[in-house]
């Protein structure tokens, strides 16, 4: 069975959102089949410019029913047409399910689609869903959110995340991670993983902090002393230990258990591992020790987080 999917674009759209096109074409390609046919859609057809002045050609929307309708972002808020939002709304009852990428789930707000859900988008611009349209459940750090038979993302890359999740919900998980080795991306960020990176938020500024970050990040599993981190920086302790504070603003053990956190969260909400097996996967030691870093880090154990994962899969 061919699944139709429809990308809808507009004037200014983000370029970088076709990659879900990407994603379903390398899926066609493994399993041997037409899996998926995506159409490019505008309300008049025609070439559409995005926002880095790159046209693209779409099809006009009459005439078109799908089994996915997909909603593109952009850089900045775009006002929408009624035309827009007229043909968004009806070809969402007749679909099997309605994504908005990025910012496109303001869009989908406009419809109506987002009420009463879960939903996200941007962290820069998920603030501004919520006071706009206040019946929408807005989680602004997630990477995906699947609410029934909507589904939203983040910014940018996280549509690969979406439209990996719809390949893994339409063919299973197997296809999913061979698309994602292909493209060469991570199968999968978790739909609840926070759009932010803890090596991306310590931002150190010269490549032997870097490179110590990163050697602790290959090596949660281990103690990872002050010590050892000065030698993978090629430093003297002393001044590893000052470098690295100026650098990043925290101390090497606090960001090392930083980086602890935001590893055993992506492996909570896979959900395929115990607490306590998490714990020693990401070098807690003991499950008490994992339990008093979450509640630092997200106000929450990870309990709570466990079941709310379990909870938007389901």
């Amino acid at each position: 069975m061919t699944r139709k999917i429809g990308l809808m674009l507009f004037p200014r759209f983000q370029v970088l959102d076709l990659a879900v096109t990407t994603v379903f074409e390398v899926a066609n390609e493994l399993k041997g089949e037409s899996c998926y046919r995506m159409v490019l859609l505008s309300e008049h057809g025609g070439a559409v410019a995005s926002s880095s002045g790159v046209p693209v050609m779409t099809e006009p929307f009459d005439g078109h029913s799908f089994d996915t309708v997909m909603v593109a972002g952009s850089m900045e808020l775009i006002v929408s047409t009624p035309g827009f939002v007229d043909f968004l709304r009806s070809a969402s009852a007749l679909s099997r399910r309605t994504a908005g990428i990025c910012t496109g789930a303001f869009f989908l707000a406009e419809a109506g689609l987002l009420d009463g859900r879960r939903a996200t988008t941007h962290w820069g611009q998920a603030r501004a869903l919520q006071r706009m349209y206040p019946k929408v459940k807005v989680e602004e750090d997630r990477i995906f959110i699947h609410d029934g038979r909507v589904w939203t993302s983040a910014g940018m890359t996280a549509c690969i995340d979406l439209s990996l999740a719809m390949v893994e919900a339409d063919h299973g998980v197997e296809l999913a991670k061979a698309v994602a080795r292909k493209m060469v991306v991570y199968h999968r960020r978790s739909g609840g993983q926070s759009q932010f990176s803890a090596l991306l938020e310590l931002e150190p500024k010269s490549d032997r902090i870097q490179v110590a970050l990163t050697y602790a990040k290959s090596n949660l599993q281990k103690p990872l002393s002050v010590d050892e981190l000065a030698d993978a920086a090629h430093l003297s302790r002393r001044q590893f230990s000052r470098t690295f504070r100026v650098e990043t603003g925290q101390s090497p053990a606090r960001a090392v258990e930083v980086l602890r956190v935001e590893a055993a969260r992506a492996l909570i909400e896979a959900g395929n591992l115990s607490i306590d097996v998490v714990a020693r996967e990401t070098g807690f030691a003991d499950p008490e020790r994992m339990r008093r870093a979450f509640l630092r880090a997200y106000g929450q154990p990870p309990q709570a987080i466990k079941r709310a994962a379990r909870g938007q899969q389901g």
